[in-house]
């Protein structure tokens, strides 16, 4: 029965579920105004994703994976950018960002300290 068992897999192990991050839905530009606040306090996280695109996809789920601040001193706010375009191009425009997906940035005073898209989101270090 072991021979079955190794051909079929059926004592892999089970993968380690990714972590539920506590996204906020960024759908509006007033909602800049209200991070561009909030950063003087908190590091302010945005996360841009195509979800049709299957590298951003990945991306997401990678970040989940790893990310490991201290909750309560970071804000995350996910953007999905295929519905809410004006944001992107807004985002883009405030913070002096050239638009990418996926995309990450980092918002402190009210401005961009760090940002990175594609793979490169994925080396950050946002500590």
């Amino acid at each position: 029965m072991s021979l079955f068992n190794n051909l079929f897999n059926a004592n892999k192990p089970e993968k380690e579920a990714p972590k539920s991050l506590p996204w906020k839905s960024l759908t509006s530009t007033s909602q800049l105004d209200e991070i561009s606040e909030l950063s003087k306090t908190k590091t302010v996280v945005i996360f841009k994703h195509s979800t049709r695109c299957g590298i951003s996809r990945m991306v997401l789920k990678q970040f989940e994976r790893d990310f490991d601040l201290e909750e309560g001193n970071t804000e995350l706010y996910y953007l999905d950018l295929l519905s809410y375009r004006p944001v992107s191009d807004e985002i883009a425009a405030r913070f002096q960002v050239m638009h990418q997906s996926p995309q990450l940035l980092v918002i402190k005073n009210g401005i961009c300290v760090a940002h990175g898209s594609h793979y490169e989101i994925l080396q950050m270090s946002l500590k």
